[in-house]
C-alpha cells in the first residue's frame, strides 16, 4: 500500500460529482503534465490551507432567534495573503467555497497579482431579512472569521448579494475588534471609507477587456457582434455596457426575474435602468420576454455567463450557438459542459483571466489604503487594462505553445507560479 493513500481526497468531503470542488480538481488534474518537477508538489492545489465554519446566532426584528452558517476557507497562502470575496446566498455550501477559493488562487497567480486565494460565504436569502438584520448577520460573521482575516492575513470584498455597505460593516467590526480604523481589511468599500475609484464596474470592465483581446486574436469583429448575457446585475451589466458602447448589439439577457431577446439589439442603457428600479428584467418594454431555458439556443457570436456557477452543463454546451464563451462567473461550465463546447470548437475564455478585472482593482485599493495615497479613474482603468492584457497575451501564447485551451493554459501558468512559490518557501518546520 502506498504511504500516501489518501491521494486527491479529503478527509472531510468528498467532491459531489460534477459539482464545483470536482470541476476543479479535474481542471488541476488536465493540468499535470505541463508542470514538469513542480508537479511534486501539485497536492497542495487539491487541498485548501484552511476551512473555516462559524455559527451565526442572530435575534431577528421579531425578538426570535435564528442561527446562520458560515464559512471562510483560505486555499493556498503560498503567494501572499488570501483574497477573495464573501457571498450571501441560500446554496452556499461549504465545497462551493473551497472551489471559489480554489479559482481565486489561481485567478490571483494569473493575474500576477501578490495573493493567494479565499473565499467566504453565508448561507441566507438576504431578501428575506431587513437591513437591520442584515447588518446583525454581517458582524457576528466578522467577529467569527476574525481569528483569520486582516489586512495581511485575508482581505474579503463582494460577491454575491454582498456589496459597499456590507463591507463598510465588515470593515467597522474588524476595526472595533482590533482597536483602529483598519481600512485595508476588506476591499470594494464605499470611497470615504478608503474605498477605490473603478472598483464597481471593474469585473464588468475586466470581462469587456479580456474579451476585446480575446476577440482580436480569434480575428472577431466587437462592432456589430452578437452578446448575450447571463445575470445582469453589477459584472453583466457593466460589460453590456461596453460592449454596446464599441458596437456591439446585446441580443438577449437573462437574469433571476426572466430572460429577454431581441435580435436587433436591447436598449442597454433603458434595460439597466429598469432593473435597477424594478429590481429585474422583467417587464421590460424593450425585449420579448422567452421561456429561460431557450436563452441557451439564442445565436450569438459572444456568449457571456455571469450569473453563478455550473451553469452550462454538457446538455446546454450542445445547444449553445456562439462563437465565444466568456466567463464573466466563477465556474460557469461544469467540467462536462467545458469538454463539448471545445469539442464543438468553442473559444471559451476561462474565467480566471476573463472576470480577473475585479480582484486586480481590489488589490489597487489595498495599495492605496496601505499608502493613503489615491488614483484617479482613469489611471486604475489604464493600469487595469494594462495588467489584464499583459496576462491574457502569456496566456493564450501558452495555449498556442502548447497547443492546449485557453483554461488549461491558464491554470498552467497559474499553478506553475504557485507551486514554484510553494517550493522556494520550502516545508516548515
Amino acid at each position: 500500500m502506498s504511504r500516501q493513500d489518501n491521494k486527491n481526497t479529503l478527509s472531510f468531503v468528498q467532491p459531489e460529482p460534477n459539482g464545483p470542488w470536482a470541476t476543479y480538481l479535474s481542471q488541476v488534474d488536465q493540468t499535470m503534465p505541463y508542470l514538469g518537477d513542480l508537479a511534486r508538489w501539485a497536492e497542495t492545489l487539491r487541498r485548501p490551507k484552511r476551512c473555516l465554519i462559524v455559527e451565526i446566532p442572530v435575534e431577528l426584528d421579531d425578538g426570535t432567534i435564528a442561527h446562520f452558517e458560515g464559512y471562510r476557507v483560505q486555499h493556498n497562502l503560498s503567494r501572499g495573503p488570501g483574497k477573495g470575496g464573501v457571498r450571501f446566498h441560500p446554496d452556499v455550501t461549504l465545497q462551493e467555497v473551497m472551489a471559489l477559493a480554489a479559482w481565486m488562487t489561481i485567478k490571483n497567480a494569473a493575474v500576477n497579482l501578490p495573493y493567494g486565494g479565499a473565499k467566504g460565504g453565508v448561507r441566507i436569502d438576504p431578501s428575506r431579512f431587513s437591513r437591520r438584520e442584515i447588518e446583525k448577520i454581517t458582524r457576528r460573521y466578522t467577529s467569527e472569521i476574525g481569528l483569520i482575516i486582516g489586512p495581511d492575513k485575508d482581505i474579503p470584498a463582494p460577491d454575491v448579494n454582498t456589496n459597499s455597505q456590507i463591507m463598510a460593516w465588515m470593515m467597522d467590526t474588524y476595526s472595533m475588534n482590533v482597536g483602529a480604523a483598519a481600512t485595508g481589511v476588506v476591499t470594494g468599500k464605499p470611497l470615504q471609507l478608503g474605498g477605490s475609484l473603478g472598483r464597481v464596474k471593474a469585473t464588468g470592465r475586466g470581462v469587456f477587456v479580456v474579451g476585446r483581446e480575446a476577440a482580436g486574436w480569434s480575428r472577431m469583429p466587437i462592432d456589430g457582434a452578437r452578446v448575450a448575457i447571463q445575470g445582469f446585475g453589477n459584472v453583466g451589466s457593466s460589460a453590456a455596457e461596453l460592449f454596446v458602447a464599441h458596437g456591439a448589439r446585446l441580443v438577449a439577457v437573462q437574469d433571476h426575474t426572466g430572460t429577454l431577446f431581441n435580435a436587433e439589439g436591447l436598449d442597454c442603457a433603458g434595460l439597466a435602468a429598469h432593473a435597477a428600479t424594478h429590481g429585474g428584467i422583467a417587464g421590460f418594454a424593450g425585449g420579448e420576454p422567452i421561456p429561460d431555458e431557450q436563452f441557451w439556443d439564442v445565436e450569438s457570436d459572444i456568449l457571456i455567463p455571469a450569473a453563478l456557477e455550473s451553469q452550462i452543463t454538457a446538455e446546454r454546451a450542445q445547444r449553445i450557438k456562439a462563437r465565444m464563451v466568456l466567463e464573466g462567473a466563477n465556474g460557469p461550465c461544469t467540467k462536462d459542459g467545458d469538454q463539448v463546447l471545445n469539442d464543438r470548437g468553442i473559444l471559451v475564455v476561462p474565467d480566471v483571466i476573463a472576470n480577473a478585472g475585479g480582484v486586480t482593482v481590489s488589490y489597487f485599493e489595498w495599495v492605496q489604503d496601505f499608502s493613503s495615497f489615491f488614483w484617479t479613474e482613469d489611471e486604475i482603468n489604464v493600469r487595469l487594462d494594462k495588467i489584464l492584457v499583459g496576462a491574457f497575451k502569456h496566456i493564450w501564447d501558452t495555449a498556442a505553445q502548447h497547443q492546449i485551451s485557453l483554461r488549461t493554459a491558464a491554470f498552467v501558468v497559474a499553478c506553475t507560479r504557485v507551486l514554484q512559490a510553494r517550493a522556494e518557501r520550502g516545508l516548515y518546520p
